[in-house]
């Protein structure tokens, strides 16, 4: 597997850590900040500079290169395969009445099915249904094969978010990359590090991931309410203070960030699902405790692995970088040291990750953690 990376940071050009043309046939991931990648230049310059036929976009909430956190820039990695392949498919939720489950179903289905090994979905992160998304995918898909990704996003700004394929940048896509190949060596995880606090409630009304009721009482005003002054300053004040849900006692909680409120009927817009009578508790984080969940998700990906990892495919979440601010940085260090400092680090933050829990393959939504994708050829 050879790789290639590059940055350009805010005002330059792309700055190179080795000539790309000594590739073959790669795979380029670009990740970027939603201004840069909606603008024309941004987009002729790029696929000049990296002339290939499969080139990915994704704006993000912070470009992730190394150890590196960007803001108002541009990261890519190519990846190109010796031993294995890969297919890329898109779709758009507008095709699908944003039918974030049927999207899913379709990408997957589009896809060749043999010998698939992983797919790695970067979605639009402002209309489709996370959670959704990932059980279309996992309804038509094999058992042996596994699903991480991410959501973009844009920055703190939450208006809109742009992914495409061999195109420009453009609103609602979502992208599946499948790779294929019996030498390929992939593991994943995703830990969170933050701390419920408070009294666990029952959410009494909710539809899909609008959350309307929880102990019978609206759900934004009760939220508001332990938020105090913070309330104003709502959505962006709950990327400090996400939920933790629990479906039933039987399964793993999960994190949801609120993505937006509703004033009007007293509605909080989640990332992915809130069903009902599930149980619900604030939650809080210290830089410490993020940091320990970074090392945590490093650790339990590079567990049971055979080789090791040439590429970390990161996927961080907005409200873990807001809340670390300038020791963000400190994640990606740890994640490092524990998987090797030879591993090439790139990804991005985001509005939502998908990765599996560690006691099984099923991919889950979660939001607030990090996520991590190790790939290596045998």
């Amino acid at each position: 597997m050879k790789i290639v990376q590059a940055k350009r940071p805010a005002g330059e050009n792309w700055i190179k850590n080795r000539e790309f043309e000594s590739l073959q046939n790669p795979l380029v991931f670009v990740f970027g900040d939603r201004k840069l990648l909606e603008s024309d230049d941004f987009y002729q310059e790029t696929i000049a500079a990296f002339p290939t036929r499969h080139i990915v976009f994704g704006s993000s909430a912070g470009e992730i290169y190394h150890q590196d956190i960007l803001d108002n820039s541009a990261v890519m990695t190519a990846i190109d395969f010796e031993t294995s392949s890969f297919e890329v498919r898109k779709a758009n939720c507008c095709e699908f009445q944003q039918d974030s489950d049927e999207l899913g179903k379709a990408l997957v289905a589009n896809l060749p099915q043999e010998n698939l090994r992983h797919i790695f979905v970067i979605s639009e992160g402002s209309f489709v249904n996370g959670s959704k998304l990932v059980k279309g995918m996992e309804s038509n898909l094999d058992q042996e094969s596994s699903v991480t990704g991410g959501m973009c996003g844009d920055n703190d700004r939450f208006e809109k978010t742009l992914v495409s394929y061999n195109e420009k940048p453009k609103e609602g896509e979502v992208i599946a990359i499948g790779f294929y190949g019996e030498s390929l060596d992939i593991s994943y995880a995703s830990s969170g590090g933050w701390i419920p606090f408070g009294p666990e409630r029952v959410i009494t009304k909710a539809q899909g991931n609008i959350l309307y009721e929880i102990d019978g009482m609206p759900a934004l005003d009760l939220y508001s309410k332990y938020l105090g002054e913070k309330s104003k300053e709502l959505p962006g004040a709950s990327l400090f203070y996400p939920l933790n849900i629990r479906v039933n006692d039987q399964t793993e909680p999960v994190t949801r960030t609120v993505l937006n409120i509703d004033k009007e009927n007293n509605s909080m817009i989640l990332a992915g699902n809130a069903p009902v009578n599930s149980k619900v508790q604030l939650m809080m984080a210290s830089v410490d405790s993020l940091v320990e969940g970074a090392s945590k998700a490093a650790k339990k990906a590079m567990k049971n692995r055979k080789n090791k990892p040439s590429l970390a495919l990161v996927v961080s979440c907005i409200g873990r970088k807001l809340v670390m601010d300038q020791r963000a940085e400190e994640e990606l260090e740890e994640v490092s040291e524990i998987i090797g400092q030879d591993s090439f680090l790139f990804g991005f933050y985001s509005y939502g990750e998908m990765a599996p829990f560690e006691t099984n393959r099923f991919c889950e939504l979660h939001n607030q953690t990090m996520t991590l994708t190790l790939i290596s050829e045998s």
